[in-house]
């Protein structure tokens, strides 16, 4: 009987170093595609949800005031005047802003400037984040509510215009000066870089109307730009932007280029009529 000559299989080990690798390589992308998904949904949810629950959240109140205007009730509009709401931030935008707002306070107003505007009625906390006035922005089809302050959580990221401590009110002498996002959370003021000189900016503040109209549009500036929200607002980083004689004058700014940050893009307005 013949000795059996044993076998030896060649590459065993290494066929199964391939097939370890091939598991960790396997692992690591499944990973990979979990984060990935994880992630897109964060945008979705930060850039489309909370678009639309804010939009539909503000025109809701948009709603709510014209009702309350209708039937001669002032609950629910708030204090008529500016000033009074809380000014404190996030984002890296000193005292009056978030990421979206604009650029500091410049300060308490003038005296004269203070005396022309509406009294502020007795508000507690909740009223102060309450909606008091409704803009309309015709070019860009756009009706937003306007509350007083600047924060982010209780103000801008309800899809509102907030209004800066210490700004005149509607109408009134001085600078009536709104913050609003210009991406998520409902981003009212996306397209505020397409108005031009003589495009309208309506107010409407418990059945009286304010119109201004455009007259200057500073593309780009920074967080900091204190000037152009001041009573008569004139950039102090770019002083060949803004005005140099006392008016009604209402403000826009939010932050460029979109998605961003960095700068602030701000639109200035004069009163042309009110009724």
């Amino acid at each position: 009987m013949r000795d059996r000559v044993p076998v030896v299989v060649q590459g065993s080990g290494r066929r199964g170093r391939r097939a370890g690798l091939a598991g960790v390589l396997w692992a690591g992308a499944e990973l990979i595609v979990t984060v990935g998904v994880v992630v897109l949904l964060l945008v979705v949810h930060q850039v489309w949800w909370t678009n639309r629950q804010a939009a539909a959240a503000a025109q809701e109140q948009v709603q709510a005031l014209e009702r309350a205007w209708g039937e001669g009730s002032e609950s629910g509009s708030g204090a008529a005047g500016a000033g009074s709401g809380d000014g404190t931030g996030d984002g890296g935008v000193p005292v009056v802003g978030s990421e979206a707002s604009g650029p500091a306070d410049s300060g308490a107003a003038p005296a004269a400037t203070r005396a022309a505007r509406p009294a502020p009625a007795a508000a507690g906390p909740s009223e102060r984040e309450r909606a008091y006035a409704v803009l309309r922005v015709p070019r860009l089809g756009l009706v937003v509510p306007v509350a007083q302050g600047v924060d982010k959580r209780t103000v801008l990221d309800k899809g509102y215009a907030g209004q800066y401590p210490g700004t005149a009110g509607p109408g009134s002498q001085g600078n009536f000066a709104l913050a609003g996002h210009r991406n998520t959370h409902g981003e009212p003021f996306r397209y505020i870089n397409r108005l031009r000189a003589g495009d309208e900016l309506i107010v409407d503040l418990r059945g009286r109307r304010f119109t201004y109209v455009v007259g200057k549009v500073l593309s780009e500036t920074t967080e900091r730009d204190t000037g152009v929200i001041a009573p008569v607002p004139r950039s102090v980083v770019k002083p060949d932007q803004g005005y140099s004689e006392p008016g009604a004058y209402i403000t826009l700014t939010t932050c460029t280029p979109e998605y961003s940050s960095k700068y602030r893009l701000v639109v200035w307005g004069t009163l042309l009529r009110s009724s």
